[in-house]
């Protein structure tokens, strides 16, 4: 059920595209990373690079940084390329299943991506010859039935590469739970008993010690900070603080805050240990966060991308989405 009138139909609040005071490092880093994006960015909406900058997921977290910017995605500098984007998104949806992409990580996030934007973009400039397959609502409703369709096919209550799959992996379920969330978080209906399951599952996946697991023991408890911070950032927004596995996940990465250096798929972890500190423990995520400042204004490159493992493009997204905790202009970053 939609909600009866997205948030651009609405009188807008004063002061309502405004955060927290951000320090300049920041500004200045987040505005070189993003003309970058913006430059590298072609007609359809992608950034072009090897296997993993391919499809909708990396369309949809590059959106996710121009929404995160605080401009207009209306009328904003980055507005076209907003638009661009989401027409990638919407277009690259199966009508029938309502799947995007190749596996459920490219659903994920670009589920959550449909769910930053709606509300916020103006779908009446959205497609020049006014002929849209459905709107970005629509589009999102069916991706969350096409998410919770999946879940019901897996017995661990969770999501693999495959909508068809039967075994989950709490990387992937970490993508897709996180896209529904956000989609609940929006006023699109979401079913608790989904929720519950997929929460479920993390709390059978989580240690004592707060070390996750990867797939049915697949990595054992091995010391995944990106897999300790999806769970973390799952149980916080999913409303589920009063759960030990949050409690003994989030001290997991409280004494680990100035361990960022030497990880692998270091921008990946980067990504969810921003959101995971920030909703877990403020005091926290600023001491962290301080580091990744400075960690990153060393690792930036003269044409503001950042390099990484996943490609120039898609590590860009994910670090500067990193930083994007000190804007707060997402729905998904606020507390």
């Amino acid at each position: 059920m939609l909600p009866a009138s997205p948030a651009w139909a609405q009188p807008s609040l004063p002061g309502a595209r405004f955060g927290e005071v951000v320090p300049r490092d920041v500004r200045e880093m987040y505005d070189r990373g993003i003309q970058y994006l913006a430059s590298t960015q072609n007609e359809k909406g992608e950034w072009p690079g090897n296997t993993y900058e391919e499809g909708p997921g990396p369309v949809g977290l590059g959106l996710l940084v121009f929404l995160a910017s605080g401009e207009d995605p209306n009328y904003g500098l980055y507005s076209n390329h907003v638009r661009r984007s989401l027409r990638n998104l919407i277009t690259a949806q199966d009508a029938g299943t309502g799947i995007m992409g190749q596996s459920m990580y490219h659903h994920g996030f670009a589920m959550l991506a449909l769910a930053e934007s709606y509300g916020a973009v103006d779908e009446r400039n959205l497609w020049p010859d006014g002929k849209a397959p459905r709107s970005v609502g629509q589009a999102l409703e069916l991706a969350v039935r096409a998410a919770v369709t999946s879940q019901k096919k897996n017995s661990l209550g969770g999501w693999r590469y495959s909508p068809d799959a039967n075994d989950a992996d709490t990387s992937v379920s970490g993508a897709v739970l996180v896209g529904l969330l956000a989609a609940r978080n929006a006023g699109i209906e979401v079913p608790d008993a989904a929720i519950d399951r997929a929460v479920a599952y993390y709390k059978s996946m989580t240690s004592p010690s707060g070390q996750v697991a990867y797939s049915g023991g697949m990595g054992g408890f091995d010391e995944s900070i990106a897999r300790i911070s999806i769970a973390t950032l799952i149980y916080s927004v999913s409303r589920r603080k009063d759960m030990p596995e949050f409690k003994s996940a989030l001290n997991y990465l409280r004494g680990r805050l100035e361990q960022q250096a030497a990880q692998q798929w270091a921008e990946y972890a980067r990504y969810y240990e921003a959101q995971a500190l920030f909703q877990g423990d403020l005091a926290a995520w600023e001491k962290w966060n301080n580091l990744l400042v400075r960690q990153l204004k060393q690792a930036q490159r003269p044409d503001g991308s950042f390099q990484g493992q996943l490609g120039q493009g898609l590590s860009t997204s994910f670090d500067l989405l990193a930083l994007a905790l000190n804007f707060r202009f997402l729905p998904i970053y606020e507390r």
